[in-house]
């Protein structure tokens, strides 16, 4: 399980690592905050997608074709809290180095569009964590939907 864990939690890291960065630094001054919000989701998904090829990975490699829905969550929230990590840190690279005046930037935006009541002070460290746990709860979901699609026993 460890390095199938490994394997395809460090594909999804890369992945979304790459993805999500190269979604901020690319679209981010271009794009309106309702497109960057919807392609930052589908970078993450797509970094995600991961969990059911490991799971899959799991069961027909090295588990001779069954897995049970409890493995598959653990494989999965696993690869998840590693796709979570790469998210985090392209969130916190970006925050803090790249545009610092971000969470400022998105705030007049939000001002802009008549949206006072949803601004939130951030900053880099609290983005990061909240990316974290964000993408973790999101990979906990594909990884019991994987699990119910995957299972056999």
């Amino acid at each position: 399980m460890k390095n199938t864990v490994i394997k395809f939690g460090l594909y999804g890291l890369l992945t979304g690592f790459v993805i999500f960065a190269l979604h901020l630094i690319l679209g981010i001054k271009n794009l309106d905050s309702s497109t960057n919000e919807i392609l930052g989701y589908i970078s993450i998904f797509l970094s995600l997608s991961f969990i059911f090829f490991g799971i899959k990975h799991y069961r027909d490699h090295v588990n001779d074709g069954v897995i049970s829905i409890s493995k598959a969550i653990i494989i999965g929230l696993l690869i998840s809290i590693l796709v979570a990590i790469g998210i985090a840190i392209a969130d916190f690279i970006y925050t803090k180095f790249i545009d610092p005046s971000f969470f400022s930037n998105y705030e007049q935006q939000l001002i802009e569009q008549g949206r006072e009541s949803e601004i939130i002070k951030m900053t880099s460290t609290t983005a990061a964590l909240f990316m974290l746990v964000l993408v973790t709860i999101i990979g906990f979901i594909i990884s019991l939907i994987s699990g119910l699609i995957l299972q056999r026993k």
